[in-house]
């Protein structure tokens, strides 16, 4: 196929397949759109059968990390570890708008950052609507935080998120010093929200809400909770000894899951199901489409946009394109083109590209998947969305999180 051709086809492929992970059309998988769309590509002659199966082998054991932790959260659910969550945060906030929007945000970010962005989404979010209407306050800013901050806290670790794991795998470094480098632009992006936060929605915040009724708080899930810190240290001791990390979370999740089968908590279909195969069957067949956009013109076009070097405004410019091109294409897809051409530069470049397309999809629904998800989950609590109130929110809240995070970058990689 001759390049302008192969050009028009694989974006036409990947407008097609995000449009159909956007719009769900019957409340079909993504996979029914991407899966098909990889295999036209590669048939058509858009891309070679070498590049999309490198690409397919390159995003493999991202995949597979991501079905452990994602087997990890749902059998932490299943524990009741949110149940717990739920009720800690209600007493922690004692009836009082303000302090229930502090305790979502400092849960929020833990649960994101540890358990990645699919459990704040799906597991969380149900439970601060829970949270919220036994407290008696307003949910729209709790309920809001849990998509900000399963964008922005999802900084932290590897494991926080798919886009993370990818970046992870480009940088070179090592588990913990990712961390180490991260954790200042964790720590003001979060912090940088909350101030969004509490100014625009001071009135919902400030609405007198009635004393919350007594009731049992439900013991803490220990094994479940252990569980957990064995994992996160096994990622931290396997990344030091040049293992891949993902038979630290396979480890944590085959434990957690033979605990819940034993005590017949959950069903062997459920835990496999947890894996979500059609999710992962469309992040490989997503990154073979992409794979055909780049080798198609759209990486030379970046690359005349794209700084070179780790300066304070190269970093700050990367991260900038990274935040429009996750806006305009989803944050999955721009990531696996920006990667390739910002891995060269170093990991400084390659975390300014992770902080844009972690922060900037925070401004519009289709800014990531997760946001998509969150506002599913929204609709079926009978909650509305306003699109406009959405986009004010993401335009103040972007801009005050991204800026300060990549300086706060830029400073960890002279310190660290």
């Amino acid at each position: 196929m001759n390049t302008p051709l192969a050009e028009t086809l694989s974006v036409v492929l990947l407008v097609a397949v995000l449009a159909w992970a956007v719009i769900r059309p019957f409340g079909l998988p993504e996979a029914v759109m991407a899966v098909p769309a990889a295999f036209l590509a590669v048939a058509a002659g858009a891309l070679s059968p070498a590049h999309a199966a490198e690409e397919a082998a390159r995003l493999g054991p991202v995949a597979g990390f991501l079905a452990a932790v994602l087997v990890l959260a749902h059998c932490c659910d299943v524990e009741g570890l949110f149940q717990a969550c739920g009720a800690w945060t209600a007493r922690r906030a004692g009836g009082r708008p303000v302090r229930l929007l502090t305790a979502v945000f400092a849960l929020a970010s833990a649960i994101t950052a540890v358990l990645s962005l699919d459990a704040t989404i799906v597991l969380l979010t149900p439970v601060v609507f829970a949270t919220a209407a036994r407290t008696g306050v307003r949910p729209k800013p709790h309920v809001y935080a849990c998509t900000h901050l399963s964008n922005t806290a999802s900084l932290l670790l590897p494991v926080s998120n798919l886009t993370n794991l990818l970046a992870f795998a480009a940088s070179g470094l090592s588990f913990t010093r990712f961390a180490a480098l991260m954790a200042a632009p964790w720590l003001v992006a979060i912090g940088a929200e909350y101030v969004v936060f509490r100014r625009f929605f001071a009135r919902d915040l400030a609405a007198a809400a009635p004393a919350p009724e007594p009731g049992e708080a439900p013991a803490p899930p220990l094994f479940a909770l252990v569980t957990v810190g064995c994992t996160l240290a096994g990622f931290a001791v396997t990344s030091a000894f040049g293992v891949d990390p993902a038979w630290a979370a396979a480890a944590g999740a085959l434990v957690l899951a033979a605990r819940v089968l034993l005590r017949r908590a959950a069903g062997p279909v459920t835990v496999l199901r947890a894996t979500a195969p059609a999710f992962l069957a469309f992040v490989l067949s997503l990154g073979v489409v992409v794979r055909a956009v780049v080798d198609n013109g759209l990486a030379g076009a970046l690359g005349h946009v794209l700084p070179t070097g780790t300066g304070l405004p190269a970093l700050l410019m990367a991260a900038a394109v990274a935040a429009v091109l996750a806006n305009l294409i989803n944050n999955l897809p721009a990531v696996l083109v920006l990667l390739p051409l910002t891995a060269p530069a170093g990991p400084g470049a390659v975390l300014a590209v992770l902080l844009g397309v972690n922060i900037g999809p925070n401004l519009t629904y289709a800014g990531s998947l997760a946001t998509l998800l969150w506002r599913r989950i929204v609709h079926q609590h009978e909650h509305g969305v306003d699109l406009g109130e959405f986009t004010r929110l993401g335009l103040l809240a972007v801009p005050s999180a991204l800026a300060p995070a990549v300086v706060a970058l830029w400073g960890a990689l002279h310190v660290v």
